[in-house]
């Protein structure tokens, strides 16, 4: 596989206007990279953009804290699908796991994928806020759930991917999951390495950079 084909070429920002989406999907389309990543807002400006291209939409709920109620996130999906999201991003409630509330965290992101079907989730466990022993837990309960991704990271907390938590990740989940690393993935040669750490997707901003 080329490198443009675990790119999920990415804009989050809060600033993030029409013109920067319309870039966005234009550069994933020339690039063939394999999906974009918006803001639910920005989901039906994106299917528009990509029209009748192979890249997929991929669509964030719970973003960025994962703090919202669980009624708030199956909503927020199910919209995101409606306007024509193929791929969901979601957030876990953090705060849950680190109370230990690992039954509560485990049942929304079941209810989640249970909701939404055959339409693909990645579960974003921020691993930046997490002691190894929350991320190997995190990572069982996306398992225990049936969701299709464990992911590293929103972009948005105190660090990004690094390649101790995909090791750490890929032990618990092996291919039952695959795994998204995102955040801090500017250059080609950290793409690769990820990729030769078991990662079947990428989360960038920099992907026109990652291919050249």
């Amino acid at each position: 596989m080329e490198l443009a084909d675990f790119i999920d070429h990415t804009n989050l920002k809060p600033t993030a206007t029409v013109s920067d989406i319309q870039k966005l999907c234009d550069e994933a389309i020339k690039h063939h990279f394999y999906a974009v990543c918006v803001n639910g807002c920005n989901v039906a400006v994106a299917k528009k953009a990509i029209k009748e291209s192979p890249v997929k939409l991929a669509a964030v709920i719970g973003f960025p804290l994962g703090a919202m109620s669980t009624k708030a996130k199956i909503f927020e999906a199910m919209d995101c699908i409606d306007h024509g999201a193929d791929e969901i991003d979601m957030v876990i409630n953090i705060g849950w796991l680190k109370s230990g509330m690992f039954d509560a965290v485990r049942e929304e992101i079941k209810v989640i994928k249970e909701t939404i079907g055959e339409t693909v989730l990645k579960v974003i466990i921020e691993t930046c806020y997490l002691t190894n022993a929350e991320k190997e837990e995190a990572c069982s309960l996306a398992k225990d759930a049936r969701a299709d991704f464990v992911k590293t990271s929103t972009g948005f907390g105190t660090g990004g991917a690094t390649y101790d938590d995909v090791v750490l990740m890929k032990g618990i989940v092996g291919d039952e999951l695959k795994i998204k690393a995102s955040g801090g993935v500017k250059d080609q040669a950290t793409a690769k390495k990820y990729i030769e750490l078991g990662v079947s997707r990428i989360g960038t901003s920099s992907g026109p950079d990652l291919i050249k």
